[in-house]
């Protein structure tokens, strides 16, 4: 592929709010050993994105400094070593930073082909939220057939995809969400309790499901008042794994909980881990799920699509009401 000298990147003009996301160009990378260049096609939104536009989440050591976590597109170069992607195939990766651009690095040990029957907007819709749920559900939480699962934010795009994988394995699935919409659209997708948090108690609509079993497994991202809550809700032996704390990190929580049902309280981030473990980690996720997306039994719901260099529309809209996934377009592709 002949490859251009610039490109269009999304950068940040400082931190703030989203008018601070402001097209500009740049050079085109060059992948070194052991990358792949992609052509961005569709990059995916996500709400550590917004963290890293007001300041609160940094790019890792060696990132790009523009967001972007997901993206889908071509293999546009290949470095040196590469061996298992040619020119032209149809790629996903999950990026520690840089997606919200016209071409974007990857390491070609993590990437993935894009499952037949998806377009390029479905599948940059799936690396971020795939891979952090494949992770904290099913290997770091050990979430098995018949077991009570509950995740918070079920529209949100980690819920929508925790909901549809939980099903799929055969968990009997409970989240909380914000509306009655809300709660219809996570029941589509297979909740088996959607609980609308402005109006119900999740811990009190537990306890009255499945005869007071409580949550094998709870997925957070909230934090806060909710950690206790969790805890209260919890099975015996249940594990509780937090992957973000939209509500506060500092929390008091109760002990006695903890020990008198043999909890497991344990949590993870992704995006600094290291391109072995993401190789692992996608293989996995590649055996076990890919199968469900190319039968059409799981996909990734997308709300909307935006023109890359309508990004800080596309963060208004992740920080209003919204169920799934938003997705960057760059121009032409």
């Amino acid at each position: 592929m002949s490859l251009p000298d610039q490109m269009t990147i999304v950068a940040l003009d400082g931190h703030g709010g989203p008018e601070v996301l402001v097209p500009r160009e740049a050079s085109v990378p060059r992948p070194g050993a052991g990358q792949i260049l992609i052509e961005v096609h569709a990059a995916g939104v996500n709400r550590p994105d917004i963290l890293q536009r007001k300041g609160a989440y940094p790019a890792p050591a060696g990132a790009p400094d523009w967001p972007g976590l997901e993206i889908a597109g071509r293999v546009a170069a290949l470095g040196e070593g590469v061996a298992n992607w040619r020119e032209g195939d149809r790629v996903m990766a999950l990026l520690p930073g840089g997606g919200y651009a016209d071409f974007a690095l990857a390491d070609a040990g993590s990437a993935l082909p894009v499952p037949s029957g998806l377009g390029f907007a479905e599948a940059a819709a799936i690396p971020e939220t795939f891979l952090t749920v494949w992770h904290n559900v099913f290997q770091r939480g050990a979430l098995r057939e018949g077991e009570t699962f509950l995740v918070h934010g079920g529209t949100s795009g980690i819920g929508t995809t925790a909901i549809q994988l939980a099903h799929a394995f055969g968990a009997h699935v409970a989240t909380t969400v914000g509306s009655a919409d809300k709660a219809e659209a996570a029941r589509r997708l297979g909740a088996d309790l959607a609980i609308n948090y402005r109006e119900e108690d999740f811990v009190a609509s537990l306890k009255t499901w499945r005869d007071g079993h409580g949550a094998d497994l709870t997925l957070d991202m909230v934090g806060g008042d909710y950690t206790n809550r969790n805890l209260q809700a919890a099975a015996s032996d249940g594990r509780i794994v937090q992957i973000a704390f939209l509500q506060g990190a500092r929390v008091e929580i109760d002990l006695n909980l903890v020990m008198q049902k043999r909890l497991h309280l344990t949590g993870s981030t992704l995006r600094a881990r290291d391109h072995a473990f993401k190789a692992a980690l996608a293989a996995d996720l590649q055996a076990h799920v890919w199968p469900l997306l190319e039968s059409g039994r799981v996909k990734p719901l997308i709300e909307a699509t935006y023109p890359l260099r309508e990004a800080a529309e596309a963060h208004r809209h992740m920080e209003r009401d919204h169920i799934g996934k938003l997705v960057l377009l760059p121009e032409g592709r």
